[in-house]
Protein backbone atom coordinates (compact mmCIF):
# COMPACT_ATOMS: atom_id res chain seq x y z
CA UNK A 1 0.00 0.00 0.00
CA UNK A 2 2.96 2.16 1.21
CA UNK A 3 4.32 2.24 -2.49
CA UNK A 4 1.03 2.31 -4.42
CA UNK A 5 1.00 5.94 -2.72
CA UNK A 6 4.38 6.71 -3.48
CA UNK A 7 3.79 5.68 -7.11
CA UNK A 8 0.33 7.49 -6.68
CA UNK A 9 2.32 11.06 -5.36
CA UNK A 10 5.42 10.41 -8.53
CA UNK A 11 2.69 10.51 -11.17
CA UNK A 12 0.93 13.38 -9.65
CA UNK A 13 3.83 15.26 -9.25
CA UNK A 14 5.12 14.35 -13.14
CA UNK A 15 1.47 15.92 -14.12
CA UNK A 16 1.86 18.98 -12.33
CA UNK A 17 5.45 19.19 -13.31
CA UNK A 18 3.61 18.74 -17.24
CA UNK A 19 1.02 21.36 -16.58
CA UNK A 20 3.51 23.81 -14.96
CA UNK A 21 6.00 23.74 -17.94
CA UNK A 22 3.46 23.94 -20.09
CA UNK A 23 1.77 27.57 -18.90
CA UNK A 24 5.66 28.44 -18.38
CA UNK A 25 6.35 27.84 -21.64
CA UNK A 26 3.27 29.02 -23.34
CA UNK A 27 4.10 32.12 -25.08
CA UNK A 28 3.08 35.23 -24.36
CA UNK A 29 0.42 37.14 -26.73
CA UNK A 30 0.64 41.14 -27.05
CA UNK A 31 -1.90 42.85 -28.96
CA UNK A 32 -1.93 45.95 -30.46
CA UNK A 33 -4.74 47.86 -32.73
CA UNK A 34 -5.69 51.40 -34.19
CA UNK A 35 -3.99 53.64 -36.82
CA UNK A 36 -3.70 52.33 -40.32
CA UNK A 37 -1.07 55.05 -40.75
CA UNK A 38 1.02 53.10 -37.86
CA UNK A 39 0.06 49.19 -38.97
CA UNK A 40 3.12 48.92 -41.76
CA UNK A 41 5.84 49.84 -38.52
CA UNK A 42 3.71 48.28 -35.87
CA UNK A 43 3.52 45.05 -38.17
CA UNK A 44 7.63 45.44 -38.69
CA UNK A 45 8.49 46.30 -35.20
CA UNK A 46 5.84 42.85 -34.34
CA UNK A 47 8.24 40.68 -37.14
CA UNK A 48 11.86 41.93 -36.16
CA UNK A 49 11.30 41.32 -32.08
CA UNK A 50 9.63 38.12 -31.98
CA UNK A 51 12.62 36.74 -34.52
CA UNK A 52 15.01 37.28 -31.07
CA UNK A 53 12.09 36.74 -28.50
CA UNK A 54 10.09 33.28 -29.38
CA UNK A 55 8.60 33.38 -26.17
CA UNK A 56 6.67 36.55 -27.48
CA UNK A 57 3.92 36.72 -30.26
CA UNK A 58 2.44 40.26 -30.82
CA UNK A 59 -0.66 40.54 -33.59
CA UNK A 60 -0.88 43.95 -34.53
CA UNK A 61 -4.49 44.82 -36.48
CA UNK A 62 -5.29 48.44 -38.38
CA UNK A 63 -8.80 49.40 -38.51
CA UNK A 64 -7.47 53.65 -37.03
CA UNK A 65 -7.06 55.16 -34.48
CA UNK A 66 -10.62 55.28 -32.90
CA UNK A 67 -11.23 51.69 -33.24
CA UNK A 68 -7.84 50.93 -31.38
CA UNK A 69 -8.55 53.52 -28.61
CA UNK A 70 -12.48 52.01 -28.33
CA UNK A 71 -10.76 48.28 -27.89
CA UNK A 72 -8.11 49.92 -25.22
CA UNK A 73 -11.03 50.63 -23.40
CA UNK A 74 -13.30 47.85 -23.85
CA UNK A 75 -10.03 45.52 -22.71
CA UNK A 76 -9.59 43.93 -26.28
CA UNK A 77 -6.32 45.21 -26.87
CA UNK A 78 -3.12 45.82 -24.88
CA UNK A 79 -1.71 48.66 -26.87
CA UNK A 80 -3.41 51.38 -29.06
CA UNK A 81 -2.40 52.45 -31.75
CA UNK A 82 -3.06 56.40 -32.63
CA UNK A 83 -1.98 58.99 -35.04
CA UNK A 84 -3.72 61.68 -33.08
CA UNK A 85 -3.97 62.40 -28.94
CA UNK A 86 -7.01 60.73 -26.60
CA UNK A 87 -9.81 62.53 -26.91
CA UNK A 88 -10.81 64.16 -23.11
CA UNK A 89 -13.93 62.04 -23.60
CA UNK A 90 -11.60 58.47 -24.20
CA UNK A 91 -9.83 59.50 -21.42
CA UNK A 92 -12.65 60.18 -18.95
CA UNK A 93 -14.29 56.48 -19.99
CA UNK A 94 -10.60 54.82 -19.60
CA UNK A 95 -10.74 56.44 -16.31
CA UNK A 96 -14.27 54.89 -15.59
CA UNK A 97 -13.56 51.22 -16.09
CA UNK A 98 -10.00 51.10 -15.30
CA UNK A 99 -9.48 54.34 -12.67
CA UNK A 100 -6.32 55.60 -14.71
CA UNK A 101 -6.06 57.96 -17.43
CA UNK A 102 -3.82 55.67 -19.48
CA UNK A 103 -0.27 55.81 -20.38
CA UNK A 104 0.99 57.66 -24.10
CA UNK A 105 4.37 56.61 -25.47
CA UNK A 106 5.25 58.62 -28.47
CA UNK A 107 7.03 56.17 -30.78
CA UNK A 108 7.95 57.85 -34.07
CA UNK A 109 7.32 60.96 -35.78
CA UNK A 110 5.48 61.81 -39.25
CA UNK A 111 4.34 64.19 -41.76
CA UNK A 112 0.83 64.40 -42.91
CA UNK A 113 1.38 64.35 -46.82
CA UNK A 114 -0.59 65.95 -49.61
CA UNK A 115 -0.98 63.36 -52.75
CA UNK A 116 -1.49 64.82 -56.00
CA UNK A 117 -1.45 63.05 -59.33
CA UNK A 118 1.68 62.93 -61.08
CA UNK A 119 0.18 64.96 -64.18
CA UNK A 120 -1.10 67.78 -62.50
CA UNK A 121 0.79 71.15 -62.38
CA UNK A 122 0.56 72.46 -59.04
CA UNK A 123 3.27 71.54 -57.25
CA UNK A 124 2.77 73.29 -53.61
CA UNK A 125 0.20 75.05 -51.82
CA UNK A 126 -0.51 76.69 -48.31
CA UNK A 127 -2.22 75.68 -45.46
CA UNK A 128 -4.73 78.31 -46.51
CA UNK A 129 -5.19 76.52 -49.74
CA UNK A 130 -5.53 72.91 -48.86
CA UNK A 131 -8.58 74.41 -45.80
CA UNK A 132 -10.06 76.25 -48.66
CA UNK A 133 -9.80 73.23 -50.87
CA UNK A 134 -11.38 70.47 -48.52
CA UNK A 135 -14.12 72.74 -47.45
CA UNK A 136 -15.42 73.09 -50.75
CA UNK A 137 -14.88 76.52 -51.30
CA UNK A 138 -11.96 76.17 -53.67
CA UNK A 139 -13.29 73.57 -55.86
CA UNK A 140 -11.09 73.92 -59.51
CA UNK A 141 -7.43 73.47 -59.72
CA UNK A 142 -7.52 76.75 -61.94
CA UNK A 143 -7.84 78.22 -58.96
CA UNK A 144 -4.50 77.70 -57.54
CA UNK A 145 -2.56 78.07 -60.78
CA UNK A 146 -3.53 74.47 -62.02
CA UNK A 147 -6.01 73.10 -65.02
CA UNK A 148 -9.16 74.16 -65.38
CA UNK A 149 -10.46 70.73 -63.97
CA UNK A 150 -12.83 69.91 -60.56
CA UNK A 151 -11.19 69.19 -58.16
CA UNK A 152 -12.02 65.13 -56.76
CA UNK A 153 -11.20 65.09 -52.69
CA UNK A 154 -10.02 61.82 -50.69
CA UNK A 155 -9.99 61.58 -47.39
CA UNK A 156 -10.32 59.05 -44.42
CA UNK A 157 -13.08 57.86 -42.57
CA UNK A 158 -13.66 59.74 -39.55
CA UNK A 159 -12.65 56.84 -37.18
CA UNK A 160 -8.81 57.74 -38.23
CA UNK A 161 -6.37 59.58 -36.38
CA UNK A 162 -5.49 60.93 -39.71
CA UNK A 163 -8.69 62.09 -40.71
CA UNK A 164 -9.19 64.02 -36.90
CA UNK A 165 -5.70 65.63 -37.20
CA UNK A 166 -5.92 67.16 -40.91
CA UNK A 167 -9.38 68.83 -39.68
CA UNK A 168 -8.27 70.13 -37.16
CA UNK A 169 -4.55 71.36 -37.81
CA UNK A 170 -5.22 71.99 -41.28
CA UNK A 171 -9.15 72.15 -42.53
CA UNK A 172 -10.19 73.98 -39.51
CA UNK A 173 -13.75 73.39 -39.87
CA UNK A 174 -15.72 70.83 -41.28
CA UNK A 175 -14.96 68.45 -44.85
CA UNK A 176 -16.72 69.47 -47.85
CA UNK A 177 -19.71 66.87 -48.40
CA UNK A 178 -17.80 65.67 -51.71
CA UNK A 179 -15.20 64.63 -49.77
CA UNK A 180 -14.91 60.68 -50.29
CA UNK A 181 -13.84 59.12 -47.46
CA UNK A 182 -11.64 56.11 -47.90
CA UNK A 183 -10.63 52.99 -45.38
CA UNK A 184 -7.04 53.22 -45.04
CA UNK A 185 -4.15 55.64 -46.47
CA UNK A 186 -3.63 53.02 -49.21
CA UNK A 187 -6.63 53.03 -50.70
CA UNK A 188 -6.32 57.19 -50.96
CA UNK A 189 -2.92 56.84 -52.55
CA UNK A 190 -4.89 54.40 -55.07
CA UNK A 191 -7.49 56.97 -55.96
CA UNK A 192 -5.32 59.56 -56.40
CA UNK A 193 -3.00 57.49 -58.65
CA UNK A 194 -5.81 57.27 -60.93
CA UNK A 195 -7.37 60.44 -60.87
CA UNK A 196 -5.67 63.57 -62.79
CA UNK A 197 -7.59 65.43 -60.91
CA UNK A 198 -7.72 64.29 -57.36
CA UNK A 199 -5.73 65.28 -53.90
CA UNK A 200 -5.52 63.65 -50.42
CA UNK A 201 -3.71 63.29 -47.09
CA UNK A 202 -1.68 60.50 -45.24
CA UNK A 203 1.26 59.06 -43.63
CA UNK A 204 5.00 59.92 -45.54
CA UNK A 205 5.21 56.00 -45.51
CA UNK A 206 2.81 55.55 -47.86
CA UNK A 207 3.70 58.17 -50.53
CA UNK A 208 4.51 56.01 -53.62
CA UNK A 209 3.39 56.12 -57.23
CA UNK A 210 1.95 60.02 -56.77
CA UNK A 211 3.08 63.39 -56.25
CA UNK A 212 4.07 65.02 -52.99
CA UNK A 213 2.54 68.52 -52.67
CA UNK A 214 4.91 70.55 -51.17
CA UNK A 215 2.86 72.52 -48.12
CA UNK A 216 3.30 76.10 -47.16
CA UNK A 217 2.68 77.45 -44.00
CA UNK A 218 1.22 81.02 -45.65
CA UNK A 219 1.67 82.43 -48.30
CA UNK A 220 4.88 84.60 -47.46
CA UNK A 221 6.73 81.11 -46.28
CA UNK A 222 8.76 78.75 -48.34
CA UNK A 223 7.05 74.91 -49.33
CA UNK A 224 8.09 72.26 -47.87
CA UNK A 225 8.45 68.13 -48.74
CA UNK A 226 8.06 65.66 -45.04
CA UNK A 227 11.55 64.31 -44.99
CA UNK A 228 14.10 63.93 -42.36
CA UNK A 229 15.45 67.19 -42.50
CA UNK A 230 12.56 69.39 -42.53
CA UNK A 231 10.50 67.26 -39.78
CA UNK A 232 13.76 67.28 -37.60
CA UNK A 233 13.97 71.12 -38.40
CA UNK A 234 10.33 71.45 -37.55
CA UNK A 235 9.81 73.45 -40.98
CA UNK A 236 7.60 71.38 -42.31
CA UNK A 237 3.81 72.83 -41.39
CA UNK A 238 1.68 69.07 -40.84
CA UNK A 239 4.18 67.38 -38.70
CA UNK A 240 2.70 65.11 -36.25
CA UNK A 241 3.74 62.21 -33.15
CA UNK A 242 2.10 59.03 -33.46
CA UNK A 243 1.56 57.36 -30.05
CA UNK A 244 1.12 53.86 -28.58
CA UNK A 245 -1.78 54.01 -25.65
CA UNK A 246 -2.29 51.72 -22.79
CA UNK A 247 -4.51 51.31 -19.65
CA UNK A 248 -1.64 51.00 -17.32
CA UNK A 249 1.71 51.26 -16.89
CA UNK A 250 3.31 48.53 -18.96
CA UNK A 251 5.27 45.70 -16.80
CA UNK A 252 7.02 42.37 -18.14
CA UNK A 253 7.03 41.46 -21.96
CA UNK A 254 4.59 44.29 -22.96
CA UNK A 255 7.51 46.41 -20.79
CA UNK A 256 10.21 44.85 -22.45
CA UNK A 257 8.37 45.59 -26.15
CA UNK A 258 7.81 48.96 -25.89
CA UNK A 259 11.64 49.46 -24.46
CA UNK A 260 12.48 48.17 -27.18
CA UNK A 261 10.26 50.02 -29.58
CA UNK A 262 12.11 52.82 -28.44
CA UNK A 263 15.88 51.77 -28.72
CA UNK A 264 18.40 52.50 -31.10
CA UNK A 265 16.96 49.39 -33.00
CA UNK A 266 13.33 49.86 -32.62
CA UNK A 267 14.15 53.97 -33.87
CA UNK A 268 16.08 52.48 -36.45
CA UNK A 269 13.34 51.03 -37.96
CA UNK A 270 10.88 53.75 -37.57
CA UNK A 271 13.54 54.99 -40.70
CA UNK A 272 14.11 52.24 -42.71
CA UNK A 273 9.85 52.27 -43.22
CA UNK A 274 9.38 55.69 -44.08
CA UNK A 275 8.92 57.39 -40.69
CA UNK A 276 10.79 60.32 -38.64
CA UNK A 277 12.59 58.71 -34.71
CA UNK A 278 11.15 60.39 -31.78
CA UNK A 279 14.70 61.71 -30.62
Amino acid sequence: MKSFNLIKLAIVAVVLGAISFAFSAAPQKITVKGSDTLVILAQKWAEEYMKSNAAVTIQVTGGGSGVGISALINGATDIANASRKMKTTEKDKLKARYNTLGVEVACAKDGITVYLHPSNKVKELSIKQLSDIYKGIITNWKEVGGADQTIKLYGRENSSGTYVFFQEHVVKGDYATSCQTLPGTAAVVNAVKKDPSGIGYGGAAYAEGIEICKVKKDDNSPGYKANAETIKNNEYPITRYLYMYLSNRPTGEIKKYIDWILSVEGQKLVVEMGYFPVK
